[in-house]
């Protein structure tokens, strides 16, 4: 069974978004081991520098660094990323496990994005869009974009 870690930083708070998550955790359990994991967002001030986002995002990428399993396929979610449609996600998930690998890692960053070296180490960069989202939303969309891929591959009613 695929292992799937979703490494977000900053937690959630607001119960209609834990309620979320809970729901496509339990929807994903069908598919994979899923296991989330909460990394504190490094404190700014309320109008920090380039230099002091700079270093915050530097301890961000530690933290995450130290988090990713071994052996994982990694993508992040940064606008620069790659867009796909749900058919094209399903597809690229495949060819993951198709290659092989049995566990796979998603970042999500903070509200001030993630360090280049996190960007970097990424075996995929994709995009949700164009537009902005809040993180906390994000996640959950995140969540259904995976559901909606692993039902895809089952050939399940769901995406239809």
């Amino acid at each position: 069974m695929l292992h799937v870690t979703i490494l977000t930083v900053g937690k959630l708070k607001e119960k209609f978004y834990l309620e979320a998550c809970k729901e496509y955790a339990k929807r994903l359990s069908a598919y994979c081991k899923l296991d989330l994991l909460e990394l504190p967002e490094y404190r700014l001030p309320d109008n920090p520098s380039e230099a002091e986002i700079t270093a915050g995002l530097e301890r961000e990428a530690e933290q995450i660094f130290a988090k990713i399993p071994k052996g994982s396929w990694v993508c992040v979610l940064t606008p620069e990323g790659k867009l796909l449609s749900s058919e094209q996600l399903a597809d690229q998930l495949k060819a993951v496990k198709s290659a092989g690998k049995s566990s796979i890692c998603l970042i999500l960053g903070s509200s001030f994005g993630m360090a280049p070296a996190v960007k970097q180490r990424a075996d995929f960069r994709l995009s949700m869009s164009p537009m902005t989202f809040p993180h906390h939303l994000a996640r959950i969309m995140v969540l259904e974009q995976l559901y909606r891929a692993e039902s895809i591959q089952a050939g399940s009613r769901y995406h239809k």
